[in-house]
């Protein structure tokens, strides 16, 4: 990318890198051969070339001495490289790692205290690499509009043994400032989730610069992911096991209380979850039946019913469902296997309203819900949950600015400069 170009700073072109065990190569440094005066600039960059083939998760570097960087352009057959500019102008460093199996061009100029301009180009190749982790995103999806509960989940194909490279290289942005943290469930299940619910409307865009990460020995992320989402209208639900009624907010006003029907308990697996749940999908119809605890045809207790208008709030059989066999007992008694009944009315209401995310707080109840069943993150607390980030910190929302632009814009202010806050929302 242009780390910088006077009258254009700050401004940085898109890398589009694919990746995919890789033979390393060793690192030159590139220097300008220009004549050199006591106040000529002296500019390097490095990898500089040569015939040996580098690791995708190599970095690129640009340093100049007696003088600022002007310019960087890192090119290659895909797209431009980006990358950040220290605040005095005087180092270039790519962000991301690069694409196996390709030829970049790194272009240069430097400004010297004399007033001349310096100019270096080199080029150099990635090695190739033989396996590559795949990479699943179950939430959300692109273009998706969601619940302010959502949470971003990526699973890989693959475990992860360096979860703190995997994570630098995540990054979430959003038209609204938003804390928020990364946490590994297990090595292969990573999960963002936000410290308080996402703003009503906010939009936001997640990319996993994952080509040439390293995961793993010979082990490097396949390719790039991302998508773009939008928060939609805040839907929270408050279901109390013992109230018998849930009470459904909408952008923070209560819009209906709905009698309910819970689980009857007796054992756990007829209990329904305490907790804050997210919904996670809708089925119109399902059929439900006791096969999920091991009870088939001929065992006692065994039921198989077609069930309309249901949204899933967990993975252990629980929605939020049309019932008219229960109406009877809803705002009254708890009936049911453990799902939350409601009428047929409320149920085509609730399912029609009903985002990806949308937070569904059960209290009253029992039996807690796990944190990896269905999307339970919310039951992790907040310290909890950033201890199990692979960096241990939180990260925002904020768009990225680099050193450089960061200082010319407190400048411009009248502000003394600073460095920019470590906790960027790609982890860096």
């Amino acid at each position: 990318m242009s780390g910088s170009r006077p009258g254009d700073r700050g401004r940085r072109a898109a890398a589009v890198l694919v990746g995919a065990s890789v033979v390393a190569g060793a690192a030159a440094c590139s220097e300008d051969s220009a004549p050199e005066g006591a106040d000529a600039v002296k500019l390097a960059v490095s990898p500089g070339g040569g015939g040996g083939k580098l690791r995708p998760d190599s970095p690129i570097a640009v340093e100049a001495q007696r003088g600022t960087i002007e310019n960087v352009r890192v090119s290659a057959n895909r797209g431009e490289v980006e990358g950040d500019l220290n605040a005095d102008r005087t180092r270039w460093r790519s962000r991301w790692t690069l694409e196996p199996g390709t030829t970049y061009t790194v272009d240069a100029t430097a400004l010297g205290k004399d007033g001349r301009t310096s100019t270096v180009r080199s080029t150099f190749s990635t090695a190739g690499v033989r396996k590559t982790n795949k990479v699943m995103i179950e939430a959300p999806y692109n273009k998706e509009t969601v619940g302010v509960g959502i949470p971003i989940i990526m699973r890989f194909a693959r475990r992860v043994k360096d979860r703190a490279a995997v994570e630098r290289a995540l990054e979430v942005t959003a038209d609204r400032t938003v804390e928020g943290a990364w946490r590994w469930f297990g090595d292969q299940e990573v999960v963002f989730r936000t410290k308080k619910y996402w703003p009503a409307h906010t939009k936001v865009s997640f990319k996993a610069h994952l080509a040439g990460v390293r995961t793993g020995t010979g082990v490097y992320g396949g390719k790039n992911y991302g998508v773009a989402f939008k928060i939609g209208d805040s839907h929270v639900s408050t279901a109390g096991e013992d109230s018998h009624k849930m009470v459904v907010k909408i952008n923070g006003k209560k819009a209906r209380t709905i009698p309910t029907s819970m689980g009857r308990g007796g054992s756990r697996m007829f209990t329904t979850t305490n907790g804050v749940h997210l919904t996670m999908d809708k089925q119109d119809p399902t059929v439900m039946t006791s096969g999920w605890m091991g009870c088939g045809p001929g065992c006692p207790g065994y039921y198989s019913l077609t069930v309309y208008k249901a949204v899933r709030i967990s993975n252990s059989g629980e929605f939020v469902h049309s019932a008219p066999w229960s109406v009877g007992s809803q705002g009254s008694v708890n009936v049911s296997h453990g799902c939350i009944n409601i009428s047929p009315s409320n149920a085509k209401w609730f399912y029609k309203m009903s985002l990806r995310g949308d937070p569904v707080r059960v209290t009253g109840s029992s039996r807690e819900l796990e944190p990896e069943n269905g999307w339970g993150y919310w039951q992790v607390k907040w310290n909890d949950w950033v201890k199990g980030s692979a960096l241990k910190r939180s990260v925002t929302t904020a768009p990225h600015v680099d050193a450089a632009t960061l200082s010319a814009q407190q400048k411009q202010q009248g502000a003394k400069p600073k460095a920019p806050e470590k906790q960027r929302a790609e982890g860096n």
